[in-house]
């Protein structure tokens, strides 16, 4: 599947038919990947790592164009079962055009924001921009998470909130390697600037990017080391609130069986005293009852 867009006042706008500034292939079939490395020299091993959802981001310089690949937040869904998980993005920029292959179909930028693109350059750089941004809004959405897991955990007797916790935290893992590598490739470019050509608007945004991705990696981090440093904590709360469980069902359970020893007792089909008195039943219901008693008292006296 392709998508084709112009650059027109400054603002991407779709197209139908070439030529075309931005090409962006989603999915691509094998003759759309023959095309990308016969006709265009794409690498074949860089074009299949930017289909790679483990593939860590990296540039390289080949001889008719730059290939880059960055990660990105995948899109969450209900079906991931708390697992934020990432994807790939190859962008293969030349001197006239951009060439962006994904393995779904996502928005890589926001029209609101991008109101100043003047080459496919700048696009690419507001392509990273814009992954950034979104891994902080997933952060977010895994703090909030986080946070309500945390007052279930405090509640809960099973271990599901907490399963759910140490997939949050594996999340936080995939984060910190995508915007680590990101946050490399992002510094590399800034050292080749004037290599690959960019201009002063384009140096001056790939300073700030730079930056938001450090403070993003930051967040990212701090949010990993609170949950690595909880879970234990977590999990003995789980264990303790077990045997407050656990301990309550014993006390019922021995608060019941003080009376019924005593019924039992008069019930055996053999000689036993009081069986032919008139009061027989309401004698050994208070002998039953005031068992019950006397074991409430000692239960609270030892603060059982």
């Amino acid at each position: 599947m392709q998508k084709k867009y112009n650059i027109v006042d400054r603002r991407l706008v779709e197209v139908k038919e070439d030529p075309c500034l931005v090409t962006v292939y989603i999915a691509p079939d094998e003759s759309e990947k023959r095309y990308l490395i016969d006709k265009l020299k794409l690498d074949e091993h860089t074009l299949n790592s930017a289909l790679d959802p483990d593939e860590l981001s990296r540039l390289e310089f080949e001889p008719e164009h730059l290939a880059l690949i960055f990660k990105r937040p995948k899109s969450y869904s209900h079906n991931d079962q708390f697992l934020f998980r990432v994807a790939s993005t190859g962008a293969f920029l030349f001197k006239d055009k951009l060439i962006i292959v994904l393995s779904e179909d996502v928005t890589l930028y926001d029209p609101s924001q991008i109101v100043r693109i003047q080459t496919p350059a700048y696009l690419l750089l507001r392509m990273m921009y814009r992954s950034i941004f979104h891994f902080l809004e997933h952060l977010k959405i895994i703090a909030s998470i986080s946070d309500d897991l945390q007052d279930k955990i405090n509640t809960a007797m099973e271990n599901k909130s907490l399963l759910n916790l140490f997939t949050l935290e594996k999340s936080l893992i995939y984060y910190l390697n995508s915007l680590n590598s990101n946050g490399v490739v992002i510094d590399k470019l800034r050292l080749n600037a004037a290599k690959i050509g960019f201009g002063t608007e384009e140096l001056e945004f790939l300073e700030d990017t730079l930056i938001e991705n450090n403070q993003c990696y930051k967040q990212a981090e701090i949010y990993s080391n609170i949950l690595a440093s909880l879970m234990d904590a977590r999990a003995s709360i789980v264990n303790n609130n077990l045997n407050v469980l656990i301990k309550t069902l014993n006390i019922i359970t021995i608060a019941i069986m003080v009376p019924t020893f005593v019924v039992s007792a008069f019930s055996m089909n053999v000689g036993l005293p009081l069986q032919n008195h008139p009061f027989a039943f309401w004698i050994v219901m208070g002998m039953a009852l005031v068992s019950v008693l006397g074991f409430t008292y000692l239960w609270r006296r030892k603060r059982w």
